[in-house]
C-alpha cells in the first residue's frame, strides 16, 4: 500500500513524463490511498487543463469519476496538529504535509513527484521510478 498525492494521480490521468511509471506502479502496487484533499487538489488540475483547452469538461468530468471510484474506501483524515508541525518544520504548504502526515502516520511511503517533498522528506517521499526500482511495493 502508498500514499499517492496528487501529483501521482494526476499522472496516472493525463499523459505526463511521469505517467509510464504510474501506470507501471500502479499495475504493481494497487493499493492506493490518500487524505480527502486529493479531490479537491485533482478538480483544481482538471479546471486547469479545461481552460488551457487541453480536455474537454466532459473528460475533465469523466476523469474525476474514474479517479472518485478509484478511491472509493481509501481516503482519510489527517490530524490538524501533525499537519501544521510538518509543514512549519518543512516549510512545505499544509496541503502537501496532508499527504506526508497520513503517510507517516500508516508507516507507507509517499509516492510524488513533487521535489520539495522528495528534498524536505527523504524518508517518506519517494518518486513512482524509484519506488518501483527499490521492490518495496507488495
Amino acid at each position: 500500500m502508498i500514499v499517492a498525492d496528487t501529483n501521482t494521480i494526476a499522472y496516472l490521468y493525463l499523459p505526463t513524463e511521469q505517467t509510464e511509471d504510474v501506470v507501471a506502479l500502479l499495475l504493481k502496487e494497487p493499493h492506493w490511498i490518500a487524505p480527502l484533499l486529493w479531490r479537491s487538489e485533482f478538480r483544481n488540475v482538471l479546471a486547469l487543463y479545461v481552460r488551457k483547452n487541453i480536455i474537454g469538461l466532459d473528460t475533465a468530468m469523466a476523469m474525476q469519476s474514474q479517479a472518485e471510484s478509484q478511491f472509493e474506501d481509501k481516503e482519510y483524515t489527517v490530524n490538524s496538529n501533525d499537519v501544521l508541525a510538518l509543514a512549519e518544520r518543512s516549510g512545505c504548504s499544509a496541503y502537501d504535509c496532508e499527504f506526508v502526515s497520513l503517510a507517516d502516520s500508516l508507516g507507507l511511503k509517499l509516492v510524488t513527484g513533487d521535489r520539495k517533498l522528495l528534498r524536505e522528506f527523504p524518508d517518506i517521499a519517494v518518486t513512482a521510478r524509484d519506488h518501483l526500482a527499490s521492490g518495496s511495493h507488495q
